[in-house]
């Protein structure tokens, strides 16, 4: 059985699952030196937008794969402000790899986006599910909550709150299974500090984010209390407390003094008191480790390395004859899409013609914030990252010795 215990012997415990599913005796099919980029995919149909990114499916030429990837113009980002984010969530995305994640192979840029290439799962995401009117049974959210508390534990060790935990970033792959994604608004914690910088989702986020005492804080129990909210929108249809995005703050502190969360009869009540308990308003008595979650009674029945390895099978099994998202997505990328990825290479020739002429100020310090993307973008590729570490054992023993306040440093470094 998993039993809770330290977090380095827990991440190495993943770090084996990991190495040992990927590791292959397959030559490489091109120059593993060379650097990955566009070219060495073939794009297949778009699946999702932000505001300024998108997410298409693409085949990789050389081993077949299909992942995910996710582009982001430049210009966009630099207009409004987000390249810190990006290149935020770029650095957190590298040092993390996780079952229950959406792990993160290849970064790369061109002229006109930045590219992340990350896991490929077509389940959905559990907003499109709800959405569809999808009801989920106690069983199915008990483990949802299992897979995603042992993700939650290994962002923990790594000291990292993902602040924005919900239906929406959480994706399931073709078994059921659900995984993490968006590091966007994620934060890295220094030892033995809180944060006091507000973010998230207001629906989802914690009555400690919401303290008008500043200076007070906030650190991991804020993912869970996240969870707690998820959990049940699954297993109901909408949230514990009828707070929106444009809710003010003064509404929502007014809100977790006076309202009562309401309970389901057909609910269990082994559920009804778990809930209650990653629900706790007050962040010290809130379930917010592995531990309270595996030492809690209605977990007693949960094999741990069971859960780790995939071994439960999950109760809702998303539709495999459609791909579980907005259809209308790829009609807009191939129609009504002025910049679309299928006409990148004449634009990009294009492009740089008319930037060579450069007739403007305003245009000028644009093309000094574009070409400083250019220099600081993050270059990625966890592929080569796993034929390193198979080839240099020795390298890794000795990592395993330094002192672990200059490792902090190093990974607070862009």
């Amino acid at each position: 059985m998993f039993l809770p215990g330290e977090c380095n012997w827990r991440i190495q415990v993943y770090a084996d699952l990991i190495m040992g599913a990927n590791t292959s005796s397959k030559p490489p099919a091109f120059d593993e030196n060379e650097d990955v980029n566009f070219d060495h995919f073939e794009i297949l149909r778009a699946i999702g937008k932000g505001s300024f990114g998108k997410v298409c499916i693409v085949q990789k030429n050389d081993t077949k794969k299909m992942y995910a990837m996710k582009y982001m113009n430049k210009q966009k980002c630099v207009e409004r402000n987000e390249v810190r984010n990006v290149f935020k969530e770029l650095q957190i995305m590298q040092g993390l790899e996780h079952p229950f994640l959406v792990n993160l192979w290849y970064s790369f840029q061109d002229e006109e986006d930045m590219f992340m290439v990350v896991d490929l799962l077509l389940g959905g995401d559990l907003r499109y599910h709800l959405q569809q009117n999808v009801r989920f049974l106690e069983d199915t959210v008990k483990l949802f909550i299992c897979e995603l508390a042992m993700a939650l534990d290994y962002l923990q060790c790594q000291r990292i709150i993902h602040r924005d935990i919900k239906p929406d970033n959480i994706l399931l792959d073709e078994h059921g299974h659900v995984h993490l994604t968006d590091f966007n608004i994620a934060a890295l914690l220094p030892r033995e500090t809180r944060i006091t910088t507000v973010a998230g989702t207001k629906p989802y986020m914690a009555p400690e984010m919401f303290n008008s005492r500043k200076e007070a804080g906030y650190s991991f129990a804020v993912d869970w209390w996240s969870l707690g909210v998820t959990a049940y929108e699954l297993l109901r249809g909408r949230r514990p407390y009828h707070i929106r995005s444009s809710t003010s703050s003064k509404e929502i502190v007014h809100m977790f003094e006076t309202a009562i969360v309401t309970y389901p009869s057909a609910w269990s009540q082994e559920m009804v008191s778990f809930l209650k308990k990653l629900l706790e308003p007050n962040p010290d008595q809130r379930f917010a480790r592995l531990s309270d979650i595996q030492n809690s009674p209605y977990m007693s029945d949960i094999n741990w390395d069971s859960v780790l390895q995939k071994r439960l099978i999950p109760g809702f099994i998303p539709n495999k004859g459609r791909l579980n998202c907005d259809p209308t997505f790829e009609l807009e990328e191939m129609i009504l899409e002025s910049k679309p990825l299928h006409k990148k290479k004449k634009r990009l020739a294009k492009k740089e013609k008319e930037m060579r002429k450069c007739d403007s100020s305003q245009t000028c310090l644009l093309q000094e914030h574009l070409e400083s993307v250019q220099k600081e973008f993050i270059i990625f590729n966890r592929e080569k990252v796993k034929r390193d570490f198979n080839k240099r054992p020795a390298n890794l023993a000795l990592e395993q010795t330094k002192d672990p306040q200059e490792e902090d440093g190093q990974n607070n470094n862009l």
